[in-house]
């Protein structure tokens, strides 16, 4: 039984160290993904481990603003 369809939002996470850093002088630009969340479970801003190609490494990604 569905209560709500506003109930899983899209969500973007970025690359929390890419920011910090600046990334590497060679390439610009920041590692994002692409997720969902439902409202109910996480109402506070998510963070998940992932992979981000600029620092070659697994970095924490955390959710921007839209």
């Amino acid at each position: 039984m569905a209560k709500g369809k506003d109930v899983r939002i899209p969500v973007l996470l970025e690359c929390t160290a890419c920011v910090r850093n600046g990334v590497n002088k060679e390439s610009m630009g920041s590692s994002r993904y692409i997720t969902q969340k439902n409202l109910h479970n996480t109402p506070n801003r998510l963070e998940l481990l992932k992979f981000c190609p600029y620092c070659y490494k697994h970095t924490i990604h955390g959710e921007i603003k839209e």
